[in-house]
């Protein structure tokens, strides 16, 4: 078997897909409402901090999942052709040109239900879509 090695020299083709592979892992990729917000969520760092995509998604401070020991880093390795994936990537690129509406509210941090970090005991989150509180 002979292996073929693809490059893309287009970053923002590059960093798009890395985005929407944070955003699969992140939500399981299970609705558009989700996947939209933790877009909205990404692009409201970008503007407010000043932040490129690029160091958006290689931000282990803002992401469990790229994080070696969290439950959602094998996720980062979805089929490029599922469909759920396909939607994550669809709404990132909606992102990154500017045209998704912000669902979250302004905000910039996030967490799952299940696990509460130590910056959120003293924060009310502002919404919540499924399992993910958004916070300011």
């Amino acid at each position: 078997m002979q292996l073929t090695l693809f490059t893309n020299d287009d970053t923002s083709q590059i960093v798009s897909y890395k985005l929407a592979r944070i955003i699969f892992a992140e939500t399981s990729g299970k609705t558009l409402p989700i996947v939209e917000a933790m877009a909205s969520m990404i692009y409201n760092i970008h503007i407010k901090y000043n932040k490129s995509f690029e160091s958006i998604a290689m931000d282990a401070d803002i992401f469990e999942c790229l994080n070696l020991k969290s439950i959602r880093h094998n996720d980062l390795n979805v089929n490029p052709n599922d469909r759920k994936f396909q939607m994550c990537l669809r709404v990132v690129q909606t992102m990154m040109r500017g045209n998704l509406r912000d669902s979250v509210f302004g905000a910039t941090k996030f967490h799952h239900a299940n696990i509460i970090p130590q910056w959120a005991m003293s924060r009310g989150y502002i919404t919540e879509c499924e399992d993910i509180l958004f916070y300011l």
